[in-house]
């Protein structure tokens, strides 16, 4: 039987989501996966590119650029109100000057470098680095700005820094829907039957999680860049929720109407692909 490869991030979000899943805590008969690769989400996002995992962890810009290879799965989301990125800078200035300085965004790929060109469509000076970098770019004065996810929406004012905008609350403003940060895709390949299982083994590794939430956290902070109990708790209740159960109505309409805007800010390829496998 074939082994699947799987690959999604470090952050506390994401192993807890997995842990059932990679520790033999539920039932995953007929479902084969290899080691996990715990990797930076910029990291998969340009694997998938690539087509190089089974089952991956994206973020939902970069899902707009796999279409025809990926689908998304219903359970696994992270999509919510109050947790987007943070577009963040030393000290208050006018978010318009910030514009034609150099912004650290934490990958090409990034929901956050997506919703950064939506915000301000003449941002060009745009510098990639890893997300647990951008902090110390900005205080340092590497760079101008930055947008931050992930822990360091927790702790960016411990560095002295200041958030200049919400990039979700603007984003909800916008358009009165959740923001879509990111998924777990697999692909198509794979066939509809394989699809539905290894959906059905994610929803029950995060019903797991929820029933069992100390079980896991171990496992999570030891993944975590940040080990504090509190940042581990509120990043999990933050980005956890009903969404990562099952994405629903609502999130599947936020993730189309986020696609349809990258694609038509001149971001995304059209595709022909529906977001899910059916």
């Amino acid at each position: 039987m074939k082994k699947y490869s799987l690959g999604y991030s470090p952050c506390p979000n994401d192993t807890f989501i997995f842990y059932a899943l990679v520790h033999g805590k539920i039932d995953v008969t007929g479902l084969l996966l290899e080691e996990p690769v715990l990797e930076d989400v910029e990291q998969l996002n340009s694997w998938a590119l690539n087509g190089q995992l089974d089952i991956t962890k994206l973020s939902f810009h970069a899902l707009g650029h796999v279409l025809d290879e990926y689908c998304m799965l219903s359970a696994g989301s992270a999509l919510g109100r109050g947790c987007g990125p943070l577009l963040i800078a030393g000290n208050t200035m006018d978010v318009g000057a910030l514009s034609k300085k150099r912004i650290a965004i934490p990958g090409r790929l990034t929901t956050a470098a997506l919703l950064l060109q939506m915000f301000l469509p003449e941002s060009t000076r745009l510098v990639e680095m890893r997300f647990d970098h951008i902090m110390d770019a900005v205080a340092t004065g590497h760079v101008d700005g930055g947008v931050i996810i992930h822990e360091s929406r927790f702790t960016y004012k411990d560095h002295g820094l200041v958030c200049l905008q919400d990039l979700g609350e603007w984003w909800e403003s916008e358009t009165g829907m959740p923001i879509p940060l990111g998924c777990i895709a697999v692909r198509r390949s794979l066939g509809e039957e394989r699809i539905t299982r290894i959906d059905r083994a994610i929803c029950d590794s995060v019903a797991f999680a929820f029933e069992h939430p100390d079980c896991c956290l171990p496992y999570i902070r030891s993944k975590s860049q940040e080990t504090a109990p509190d940042v581990v708790q509120s990043h999990i209740h933050l980005y956890v929720n009903d969404f990562s159960k099952n994405i629903g109505d609502e999130g599947l309409a936020a993730v189309q109407l986020f696609l349809e805007k990258g694609r038509k800010a001149g971001v995304l390829p059209k595709s022909s692909q529906g977001i899910v496998s059916r």
